[in-house]
């Protein structure tokens, strides 16, 4: 899984989006917003509580009492103070400050600001019940703190449209917001979605490789085995056949480690550049090779092939074909060894290909490889079989022969 991708100037940003945690950090862009909001509203409580100190006042009635002046402008600094802390608490500010909306005109601009940080950063329900409760008090206001030019419904109006203007404009950012968080998260989950794909498919490439590699590298040791036992048990063969065995004994264990070098390799690179140039894939036509590789090593092995078309077989199928034969003929020198092998391979287009593998039950009936094996052969094939969409058949026989057998299907 990859990590959240983090913004080129996260100091830009708001800190609910710079940072997904609950309880964000406050950015740059935080501060600079937070200090010109207390500049504004400071502005406001002076240039409001100079008005009202005139005795023609612009924004409201003369108050009667000079102490209510010096208390609105008190309240106006309180509010205003309240606004570094109003990202926490947005909605207990307002509560709290709710009364003041019904009379302080020192303390509508700072009012007005916590009113619209608590509709961006609270939901559309707790929005609009802290603007109903400021409609409300907005008729109290209108009645307490008059225009001294505007009838009491058209002050009245105006208030309304304040308060649904800032609503509207709280909204708009919120949902801005939010639409930028879940991009950004259906983004991270899309690249984490991706890079699981990548792995899984990692993966899968090298359980195929290994797969492949254990048909080939099981085939080739028994081979290499069965060489060397023939050595051992004739030590006074003639020189040349003695040079034959060691030669073939040599080019096996040689094409043994290229396999295996390979494979090492490939499990061991991380990404596809880093892997070698897979080497080509045997296909049906590389079947007499491997049959005369197990003659040469003294297997009895017989062949019948009425394949139709053979040039017309898929790729993968004769692939499967391949490992399917190689599989049984290196399990035969195994388990059965000096048993006679009979291969049948038959079929054509439209009706699907069939190969069947069929070797004499060891004497006894006791089977005794000198070659361990890991026992994943029959399940790899299998397996193989199964994702190409055919069906495999094994063990023993009504006569007592072992027999692998396999259809795969070949569309026409």
């Amino acid at each position: 899984m990859t990590s959240a991708a983090v913004p080129d100037h996260p100091w830009l940003l708001p800190g609910v989006l710079a940072d997904a945690t609950e309880r964000a950090r406050r950015t740059a862009r935080d501060w600079l917003v937070d200090g010109l909001c207390f500049l504004i509203a400071l502005g406001w409580v002076l240039l409001a509580t100079g008005d009202a100190a005139t005795p023609d006042p612009e924004f409201s009635t003369p108050l009667p009492q000079r102490w209510m002046i010096l208390a609105d402008a008190l309240l106006g600094l309180v509010c205003c103070a309240l606004l570094w802390v109003r990202r926490r608490w947005p909605l207990g500010l307002a509560v709290a400050t709710l009364p003041l909306t019904a009379f302080s005109m020192a303390s509508a601009i700072p009012l007005l600001i916590i009113h619209f940080t608590v509709v961006v950063h609270r939901r559309t329900a707790v929005a609009l019940g802290v603007t109903a409760a400021g409609l409300s008090t907005n008729f109290a206001f209108s009645h307490l703190r008059p225009d001294p030019h505007l009838s009491y419904w058209e002050t009245t109006a105006w208030g309304v449209v304040l308060s649904l203007s800032v609503l509207a404009w709280g909204m708009f950012v919120r949902s801005r917001r939010q639409l930028v968080v879940s991009l950004r998260e259906r983004a991270e989950r899309a690249e984490a979605e991706q890079q699981l794909r990548v792995t899984q498919a990692r993966h899968l490439e090298r359980t195929r490789i290994a797969r492949e590699m254990h048909d080939v590298l099981a085939h080739r040791i028994s081979l290499l085995s069965l060489h060397a036992g023939a050595l051992e048990f004739r030590p006074d063969a003639p020189p040349e056949e003695i040079a034959k065995a060691a030669g073939v004994i040599r080019g096996s264990a040689h094409a043994a480690l290229q396999d295996l070098r390979e494979v090492i390799g490939v499990l061991r690179a991380e990404t596809a550049a880093e892997q070698a140039p897979e080497r080509p894939q045997p296909t049906l036509g590389d079947l007499p090779a491997l049959i005369e590789e197990s003659r040469a090593a003294g297997v009895r092995v017989g062949v019948r092939d009425v394949v139709t078309a053979a040039e017309r077989v898929p790729a993968a199928v004769g692939r499967s074909v391949y490992r399917i034969v190689q599989e049984g003929l290196t399990n035969a020198r195994k388990h059965a060894a000096g048993a006679a092998v009979a291969v049948d391979v038959a079929g054509s287009p439209g009706d699907g290909l069939t190969v069947e593998i069929r070797n004499r039950w060891p004497v006894g009936g006791v089977v005794d490889a000198e070659i361990p094996g890991a026992g994943t052969g029959l399940v790899g094939i299998a397996e193989r079989v199964s994702l190409a969409g055919g069906r495999l058949e094994y063990g023993r026989d009504d006569s007592g022969d072992f027999r692998l057998a396999a259809w795969l299907p070949w569309p026409a």
